[in-house]
């Protein structure tokens, strides 16, 4: 880690618990988001993910715990703007300012020079349509966008929730490469929300898992990967797994005729044995738990099913039934404390 990432700026989210009448949108998480590394924020809908970074930036009130940036809540921090930027979603902009104005009414507010507008333009793609109306714009234009907006103060934190919605190909592969030089070259703290699993796997170093607002798993993705394994293939399977044996080397046989999972991330060695033996090799190649696959083990495990996907049997009696093809979302509509607090906008 860089000297920059290891002075960073981290965020602390210590028993956080959000509940709105009855429901508990948050129950006692507890995670840390390192400097200098993109941490995936993963969870199925309605999970609290949208509620957490609400509460991260002060948006909504916990019922218990605290979210914190730095150590401070962000109602604390003396400039936010230079210590945490977001990127929640793509629709906090006046349909009728252009997108070079939205970010320079933004940047007035904390004295930011327009030369800083004209350079993230430039910096997320968008330069050729600073001048048009921001209500124009396609959704991933909306996304550069935001995400030139939560840059404007160089913030040491990001906080961005599903930000290659929209965007093409292309882009995809630029927002991946993007996160991961602020995280590695400038030692930002990157958050991410995000459903594009396979986008993830590629794109972070640890992983936050969580289900109906608990906290399933978290850890680096070498470790949710599990122990390294190749799997190979061949014509005598036992032949090769004593050889291996004697190499010191532990197998096991797969589904797959002829199969085995070796206990090794070194192909070579694996190859190596097989030839010693005067065996082919029909098939080599790494074994490991794809994001994927464990996201989907371990949120509709019994214990961690989605309580969406059950409104049937939780619904209170006489409550009336959502409205058909409603969008869902974490929370229901803050009011009252819960409300959005003012002049939060830099943080859209």
């Amino acid at each position: 880690m860089n000297s920059a990432a290891a002075d960073g700026t981290g965020v602390s989210v210590r028993g956080l618990t959000k509940t709105f009448g009855s429901f508990r949108a948050v129950d006692d998480l507890t995670f840390e988001v390192r400097p200098g590394r993109v941490t995936g924020f993963l969870g199925p809908n309605g999970a609290g993910k949208t509620t957490t970074l609400r509460m991260l930036l002060g948006l909504i009130r916990p019922t218990a715990g605290e979210a914190l940036i730095g150590g401070h809540h962000y109602a604390d921090l003396q400039h936010p703007l230079q210590v945490v930027g977001a990127a929640l979603e793509a629709t906090g902009f006046h349909p009728g300012r252009s997108g070079r104005d939205h970010l320079r009414v933004l940047a007035a507010t904390h004295a930011i020079p327009d030369a800083r507008v004209d350079e993230l333009l430039e910096l997320v793609g968008i330069p050729a349509a600073a001048r048009k109306r921001a209500g124009d714009y396609s959704m991933g234009m909306r996304q550069r966008l935001g995400l030139a907006a939560a840059l404007l103060g160089d913030p040491q934190v990001l906080l961005l929730d599903e930000p290659a919605n929209g965007l093409d190909p292309e882009g995809i592969r630029w927002m991946r490469g993007f996160m991961r030089h602020l995280a590695r070259e400038q030692g930002k703290t990157v958050l991410v929300s995000s459903h594009l699993l396979g986008e993830v796997e590629q794109t972070v170093e640890d992983v936050v898992i969580i289900a109906n607002g608990h906290l399933v798993r978290e850890g680096t993705m070498d470790e949710l990967h599990g122990d390294p394994a190749v799997l190979v293939r061949t014509t005598d399977a036992p032949t090769l797994a004593a050889a291996l044996a004697r190499a010191g080397i532990a197998s096991a046989p797969e589904d797959q005729p002829g199969s085995l999972r070796v206990l090794t991330g070194d192909l070579a060695r694996v190859g190596d044995v097989a030839l010693a033996v005067g065996l082919p090799v029909h098939e080599l190649r790494p074994l490991r738990t794809d994001l994927e696959r464990l996201f989907l083990e371990l949120t509709e495990s019994p214990e961690h099913r989605n309580r969406n996907l059950e409104v049937t049997s939780t619904t209170p009696a006489g409550a009336a039934p959502a409205p058909t093809g409603a969008r869902h979302t974490d929370i229901p509509p803050p009011t009252g404390a819960d409300a959005p607090v003012p002049a939060q906008e830099e943080n859209r």
